[in-house]
């Protein structure tokens, strides 16, 4: 099978070299693509040297929009699952096989990782705010997602086909997952390795949690 690994990457440059060199070590038969969303520091020209695939935003979208853009790059180029993480290293590319696996052994249509928050050095309210969060994208997809604001994940040729949310930033990921879920797709999950050291500010995550209570609402009384 063929596979796009996807990196959104917003000003990325001091990471983003060793991710790529570690992604292509694990496997090496993936297409990369870097969607630079916007950096104001030099991603993009870094980027363009790593020879991997570039797609560029002009302005910053936010990462619900560069999924988007690496969504449509892998169904244009035929690619029977994309795999997204992150540009900050706190996904560790050795696990990508894990994703394969249950891609292709087990069948699933999305498979999502699936972090230790207990062992991670990871503040308290994030931890409670994690799990509030997967319990609701549980609830609303009607299938159980143990780790649902993880952005280490598996989608499948046909998920991307049948799934559009209308978020552009942070709540597009669980967005995509309750869609999916009410679509009848199977989503699975697979343990990784608990990275954390610390995600944006604490105005960033008020608004973070404004947009995603406001997108959950949208599902509450929705059937479909």
């Amino acid at each position: 099978m063929d596979y796009l690994i996807a990196i959104p990457a917003y000003n990325a440059a001091p990471t983003l070299a060793e991710l790529v060199r570690r992604v292509r070590a694990a496997m090496p038969t993936a297409g990369i693509l870097i969607i630079d969303d916007g950096s104001t520091d030099s991603t993009a020209e870094l980027a363009n040297g790593l020879g991997t695939q570039v797609i560029r935003h002009p302005e910053n979208r936010g990462k619900g929009e560069a999924l988007r853009t690496a969504y449509a790059a892998a169904l244009e180029q035929g690619a029977a699952a994309l795999i997204q993480l992150d540009a900050d290293l706190q996904h560790a590319p050795e696990s990508i096989a894990q994703f394969v696996q249950a891609f292709e052994e087990g069948g699933a249509d999305v498979v999502v990782g699936r972090r230790d928050i207990r062992s991670a050095r990871m503040p308290k309210p994030r931890q409670w705010s994690n799990r509030i969060t997967s319990r609701v994208v549980s609830w609303l997809s009607g299938q159980r997602i143990p780790d649902s604001q993880c952005g280490f994940r598996l989608v499948s040729r046909r998920a991307m086909e049948q799934v559009h949310p209308r978020s552009s930033r942070f709540e597009f990921e669980s967005e995509f997952l309750i869609l999916a879920g009410r679509a009848g797709l199977r989503i699975d999950s697979v343990p990784i390795e608990t990275l954390y050291e610390g995600e944006g500010t604490s105005i960033r995550g008020w608004r973070d949690t404004f947009r995603f209570v406001k997108m959950a609402l949208r599902f509450v009384f929705r059937k479909t």
